[in-house]
């Protein structure tokens, strides 16, 4: 029985905790694009990739510790 004196305060510093949190998150913006993330992976992104040659193959870098080509 004694045991309520501590689960029933630590029960609503949870809860406390759980509502700022959520609240925090409505306020800073969050959920305001729910769709934006999801179709971004799925739109094409024409610009080479550094280290890549026009056909898509990574260039091999040499063997030796020489200074990098720029």
């Amino acid at each position: 029985m004694n045991i309520l004196f501590l689960l029933i305060p630590l029960a609503v510093a949870l809860l406390a905790l759980a509502v700022w949190a959520f609240l925090w998150a409505v306020r800073s913006g969050q959920f305001e694009d729910l769709e934006g993330e999801a179709y971004r992976i799925l739109m094409d992104d024409d610009r080479p990739v550094a280290g890549t040659d026009p056909e898509g193959e990574r260039k091999e870098k040499p063997a030796g510790g020489g200074p990098p080509a720029g």
